[in-house]
């Protein structure tokens, strides 16, 4: 897989995952290790979300993993407060913020 279909299939993920309950303003940045490695963000905001393939530098969350674990994490194969414990994510930033990812996979 590449950077360019990863981002493209998160984006295909994040388009279609219902949002809506989220009403706060909320930035991940995704640093991608390994195969497909680079940097995107996704933001929730006013109900949407959008996937797009830069770095965010006023993000409320950084997380660092494989594509492969974030591809299970975004389609609920991979409970992120799991992957979190057992190091396969690495967070920094806003950890409530960052448990609004659970409410974004499907």
């Amino acid at each position: 897989m590449t950077y360019e279909e990863l981002v493209k299939q998160v984006k295909e993920i994040a388009e279609k995952a219902d949002v809506s309950k989220i009403q706060e303003h909320v930035a991940f940045q995704f640093n991608i290790q390994g195969e497909a490695a680079g940097a995107f963000y996704l933001e929730i905001k006013e109900g949407k979300a959008v996937v797009e393939p830069y770095e965010y530098y006023d993000r409320n969350v950084l997380i660092s993993c494989t594509a492969e674990t974030l591809l299970k994490i975004i389609t609920g194969k991979l409970d992120p407060v799991f992957a979190y414990t057992v190091k396969k994510i690495k967070v920094e930033g806003d950890l409530g913020k960052a448990l609004l990812l659970k409410e974004i996979v499907g």
